[in-house]
């Protein structure tokens, strides 16, 4: 990623075991989100669904100190000052989020340090979200002036509630990871020194599972909140028949007949 090291933040991609992490680079701004880190992270997750080799994508931050802590707000002046900028800019937001909670394979955000406005939306656009005991969330948007868009919203609702959510958008209070995890908005939250190892096990365990599983799980789960674009009952229902069909079935099968870890291909 040597072209995009030169800029203030960027995007950074490891794969190793399946697992593909895309790491938000920008820490002298708490890992702040630049339009281009929008655009790119999008990118990132779209290009990993046609990639065979990704069984699982994870979300995290560079360093300790944050995760992600919102838009980077320093470039509003130039990228987000009229309408038409304001349109694009949000466009790029929520094509983001949206490829995070599109994406055919599960992703995954581990969560430590900050985790302010727009990375709590991305946060929340993964199906899983670990978080350490004292990482700082908030959602500031009314300290800023900014609307906040129907899908993020929505995402919101459906995970913590109507009523949590206006509390947490009215009060704009920080909190901690724990409280995070009492309120439900975070799965859930290990100490700063098991975190990487707990966290990193789930990862690696999850990376193992079949392919095809994964993503009719995923599928159904976005069918039954009723989505932007979600799926049908039907084409769930066709993704749950193909399961049993491939390859991988019988893999498992075999796999637990003959008490030995399964080697699944997505097939």
């Amino acid at each position: 990623m040597s072209a995009q090291e030169k800029l203030p933040g960027y995007i950074d991609t490891s794969l190793d075991g399946g697992v593909l992490r895309i790491i938000i680079c920008n820490e002298k701004r708490f890992n702040a989100m630049s339009l281009d880190m929008w655009k790119n992270l999008a990118k990132a997750v779209t290009d990993a669904q046609s990639n065979d080799d990704v069984r699982v994508i994870v979300l995290q931050g560079a360093g300790k100190k944050a995760f992600i802590s919102g838009a980077d707000i320093s470039e509003f002046k130039d990228k987000r000052s009229d309408k038409a900028q304001a349109q694009h800019y949000a466009d790029s937001v929520n094509a983001a989020q949206s490829a995070l909670r599109s994406s055919r394979k599960p992703t995954i955000a581990a969560i430590k340090g900050i985790c302010m406005g727009g990375g709590m939306g991305l946060s929340l656009s993964c199906d899983l979200r670990y978080s350490t005991e004292t990482a700082k969330f908030c959602m500031p948007a009314g300290k800023l002036g900014v609307g906040y868009a129907y899908e993020g919203i929505k995402r919101f609702v459906d995970i913590v509630g109507a009523s949590r959510t206006a509390e947490l958008f009215l009060t704009a209070r920080t909190f901690s990871g724990i409280e995070a995890g009492r309120i439900g908005l975070v799965n859930e939250v290990f100490s700063e020194e098991h975190f990487d190892k707990i966290v990193g096990e789930r990862i690696t365990t999850m990376a193992g599972y079949a392919p095809l599983t994964m993503h009719a799980v995923k599928t159904g789960i976005r069918c039954v909140l009723q989505e932007d674009n979600a799926p049908s009952v039907e084409e769930v229902s066709r993704m749950v028949v193909a399961c049993f069909e491939s390859e991988d079935y019988r893999e498992g099968q075999a796999a637990f007949k003959e008490k030995r870890k399964p080697n699944f291909k997505g097939k």
